[in-house]
């Protein structure tokens, strides 16, 4: 399984996302991500570590999940994206549509359910910044 998911609540989940997001893989986290909603989830942090790369269906599998969390009043939080991954979404705009935090500790901190302590990391912007690669 390229996906795992650490439920952190009865409504909140981290799902650890894969070395890519592509056509390969996005059915798969298209299904991982609507389980978790069916289960009652209704925040969902995608944790973007190990991920190196997001293709053109990956990112439209983000869009179906945040559609379907959308729909039923929930939200969606990306953590820990590499330089190209960020690279990406800020291409893509796609960085407008999903809040994004430097780590997943950071993201659950932001969610009023998760209570994760470390406290030596930091938010990241929402103002595109390009990386070099």
């Amino acid at each position: 399984m390229t996906f795992s998911v650490n439920a952190i609540s009865d409504v909140t989940a981290v799902i650890k996302v894969g070395e890519v997001l592509d056509s390969r893989t996005a059915t798969e986290f298209k299904s991982v991500s609507r389980d978790q909603i069916r289960c009652g989830v209704r925040n969902i942090v995608l944790d973007f570590t190990d991920t190196g790369s997001v293709d053109s269906t990956g990112l439209g599998s983000l869009y179906t999940l945040y559609r379907n969390i959308s729909a039923v009043g929930g939200k969606v939080y990306v953590a820990s994206l590499s330089a190209y991954v960020w690279k990406t979404f800020v291409l893509t705009h796609t960085y407008r549509v999903f809040r994004s935090f430097i780590s997943v500790d950071d993201a659950c901190r932001a969610i009023s359910d998760c209570s994760y302590s470390r406290s030596d990391s930091m938010r990241i912007s929402r103002t595109p910044v390009l990386v070099a690669a």
